[in-house]
This record gives C-alpha cells, structure tokens and sequence, in this order.
C-alpha cells in the first residue's frame, strides 16, 4: 500500500478557503506558452491483465440489487390488485380507481423528493450510526441508495391503474360525460410520456430530452390531472349532472393525494435561487465552481444556467458547514459543461436544499474507505475531508495539473497518512485496482467501501468486492 501526498510545490489554496481572498486568481497551474513544455517520454504501459472471471451468481446478485427488488415487489403487487380489479375480486379498487392512480403517483414523487430523502437520511443517520449491528446499517445504506426502485414501480404502475381507469370509464359509456373521457385521454399520454422518457435508456443518452419530457410534459400531467380528478369526483353518473358545491369533491381520496402530490412537485422549487460563482479552469478538462457557505458532507446539488431548464447534478466538495464556500467539479463532457470552461458564468441557478447521496450514510460507520476515479473526487472528497475515519482513493491522470491548486491544498491540509494518490499517467496506467483496495480495506480496518467511477470502472470494483466479500456500494446512474 502507497500513501501519496501531493508535492509541497502546488500551492494550499488556504487564503481562499479561509475567505481571505474574494475571487479565485486565474490559474496558472499548466504553462501558457505549451511550445516551452519538453515533453518527458511516458513510462510504457504494463500489458492489461486478463479480466478475472466473476461466477454468475455474483453477476446476479449485484444486477439483483435493492432498487430492482423494490420495482419488483412495488410493481408485482400493483399487478396484482389490477388483475383482481379486472376479474371484480377486487372492488374497491374499481369504486376508487382514482385512489389508486393518484396515491402510486404521490409515493413515487415522494421518493425523489429532497426534502423527504434529507429527513429520511438525517432519521437513520441520528438513531442508528455505529452502535447498530454492521448488517443493519448496511442494510439502511441500502436501502436509502435504492429508494429509487419504489419511485419507478410506483410510477409505472400509476400509469397503468390510469390506463385501468379510462378503459373502465369507456365501457361505461352510457354513464359517463365525454368531458370526463376527453380529459381521461389526454392525461393518460401525458402521464404515458413522461413515464416513458425516463426510461434509463432515454435518460442516460439523452439527458435533455428526458428532462424536458419528463418535467414539462410531466407538469402538463399534473394539471390535466387535476381536472381529471375534479371532473370525475363532481360529476353524478345516476342523475347525469354536476355536484358544482364542492362537498363531494373533499370527501374523495384522490383529491387529497392531489393535493400532496402537488406539494411535493412544488416543495423543491421554491428553494431555487441564482447564486454567485466563481468559476476555476485549472485544466480545459474540468471547472473547478465555487459557490458561498459551507455543507455537510454527502450532498449533492443540481445547477442550471436557466431557473427552469437543463439542470445537472455533481457531487459537493465542503469542509463543513462552518466553511466559507463550498465547490463542485464539472468534468467537461457535454454542452453544458463545455459551456462552463468556454464561457464561465459569474452566477448559476440552482436548489439551495442539497439532496442527500450514498456518502451521506458514512456517519453510520466507523470506519471506511471512499475509492474514485477521474472527476468522481467531486461526490468522495467531503466524506474524507469532514471525517478521520475515512480513507481516500483517488485513481487518475496527472491529477495536480487536472484539477488545481484547489482541490491540491484541500488534500494537503486535510489527508495525511490516509489518501493514495494514483497518477495513471505518472505510473504508467492504471493500478491493480482490486489489489490495492483490498490491502488499504484490511490495514484501515474499514467496514464500508463507497465507490464513485465510469460504468465499466464501477462494475469491476462491485464484482470484484463482492467476491472478495468486502461490502461495497457503487454509482447509480438513477437521479
């Protein structure tokens, strides 16, 4: 095992962490005139080594995680009161289809809402931290990770109970208003639509689309159900008129789902607020944002240069909720991020409540290690900056000229005696990653790995753990 500290050469960045300095200085961490570069011949790079075979069960296992267990019982369960409905074992789900709808729709809003997930987190992490039997806290890791599974379950299977709902409404076409119908209509392709472009596909290859269909066609749904709602609940079938006195309507659960489900969609942005930044380009690979006042640790936060449209969500980097400002590192990749580096901003809207990620259940261990690769020290750094028990990994290419001054000092003030440092680039590619993780697991006594990587770095590291039975858990390409 290596422990690698930066050079003393690259400067600590402290006056701007201590908030005596104001703005950040441009960087002049790789030479302006790139002609004076004499460029040293790399070390040659190690033959890859053959992929280890990992059994089948493992792959299962991992592929069979928390998030597709809890689609699969949401979602079996659903189908199950909808094959009852349709077979009449089941009548109260056809006298309040509506309910049914709604209340899927509100539990799948809740589970991606922030300020539930923080509370959610901040309950575990009060009651259960270290004292608790170590399969239980990994079991609340877990399942705080994967809350994800029951928002798409619940979500799929709202959009069906609303397909069961206007089928049902149509066979009953002697009783029911064509407003009714109409509205039942449109709602459903909306709520189909938006269903559908969050599909993972849809989602990680095209994120603009998603969260244009998505949000917008999704806030369209939200209207159209409303009316929908209304229109159903007010209207008499057996006299064929309208109870317009409003009595009936606050006495049908689906109103009050609404209601919440409203709230929920609501909630989050009335926190949006365009804030000042200071944008750092220590490399033309990554934007190094500055934003003011300090956080806890495991926070994640969404920015977008418009109050509505295009928001992206990276990891926060803070010594602490007592710091003057806290970063977040933008790896340059699509437009948005090239946008960063090619026109910096001077401010950046974002949602000023964070929402929690996996590293904020760190406080529940008492020891662990948090391994990254390349910009994923933007999601691991705070976890090992705010606590001594945690142990950094970072595995990349020429990470002090990347990166800069800023995140250099951080580490240099912060992780001596429990950070490796490996320089892909410096070494001559990249490291026996299993290796090195099992030697730091072992001399750290740690009880928890957090990994944050690509996907194909990601998944060696979860197989790899998972057979070696080191507890582990990955990135998720579900936000």
């Amino acid at each position: 095992m290596s422990t690698e500290k930066l050079p003393p050469s690259i400067p600590a960045y402290s006056d701007a962490e201590k908030g005596i300095l104001d703005t950040i200085p441009p960087s002049s961490y790789y030479p302006a005139d790139k002609k004076e570069v004499v460029k040293q011949p790399a070390p040659p790079k190690p033959s890859p080594k053959p992929k280890k075979r990992v059994s089948k069960w493992i792959l299962w296992k991992i592929w069979f995680n928390t998030y597709r267990k809890f689609f699969t019982f949401v979602f079996t369960l659903n189908m199950v009161g909808i094959g009852l409905a349709i077979s009449g074992h089941f009548p109260y789900a056809v006298n309040n289809s509506g309910a049914m709808v709604v209340g899927n729709l509100n539990f799948a809003i809740l589970m991606r809402n922030e300020v539930f997930g923080r509370l959610l987190y901040l309950f575990v992490n009060t009651l259960f931290a270290k004292w608790t039997p170590l399969w239980f806290r990994l079991g609340c890791t877990s399942v705080l990770q994967h809350l994800g599974g029951i928002h798409s379950g619940c979500a799929l299977s709202g959009v069906l109970w609303l397909l069961f709902k206007v089928v049902n409404s149509f066979r009953h076409l002697d009783v029911t208003h064509d407003a009714i119908l109409i509205m039942g209509v449109v709602t459903n392709v909306a709520v189909i639509i938006s269903a559908l472009s969050a599909f993972p596909w849809v989602r990680n290859t095209h994120h603009n689309v998603f969260e244009r269909q998505h949000r917008f066609i999704g806030w369209l749904g939200l209207i159209c159900t409303w009316i929908f709602v209304i229109l159903g609940d007010t209207y008499n079938p057996e006299t064929r008129s309208w109870d317009t006195a409003g009595q009936k309507l606050i006495r049908h659960q689906d109103f009050w789902y609404t209601c919440s489900m409203t709230f929920f969609i609501v909630l989050p942005w009335i926190c949006v607020r365009e804030v000042p930044v200071d944008i750092e380009l220590p490399s033309p690979k990554v934007a190094i944002i500055r934003f003011k006042r300090g956080m806890q640790q495991g926070l994640l936060g969404r920015i977008s240069r418009s109050s509505i449209m295009e928001y992206h969500a990276f990891g926060i980097i803070s010594e602490g909720t007592h710091a003057k400002y806290h970063y977040m590192i933008a790896g340059v990749q699509g437009d948005f991020t090239k946008g960063l580096v090619n026109d910096p901003p001077k401010t950046l809207w974002t949602r000023e409540l964070k929402f929690a990620g996996v590293s904020n259940t760190s406080t529940l261990y008492r020891r662990g290690i948090r391994i990254c690769t390349g910009t994923g020290i933007g999601a691991a750094l705070s976890t090992c900056l705010q606590s001594p028990y945690w142990y950094l990994i970072w595995i990349g290419s020429d990470q002090e000229k990347t990166f800069g001054p800023t995140i250099a000092g951080l580490i240099n003030r912060h992780l001596e005696g429990r950070v490796t440092l490996w320089d892909s680039k410096q070494r001559g590619g990249r490291p026996d990653t299993m290796k090195l993780l099992s030697e730091v697991y072992h001399s750290w006594d740690a009880e928890v790995v957090f990994i944050t990587s690509n996907f194909i770095g990601n998944s060696e590291m979860m197989e790899g753990c998972k057979a070696a039975g080191i507890p582990a858990f990955g990135t998720l390409w579900d936000f």
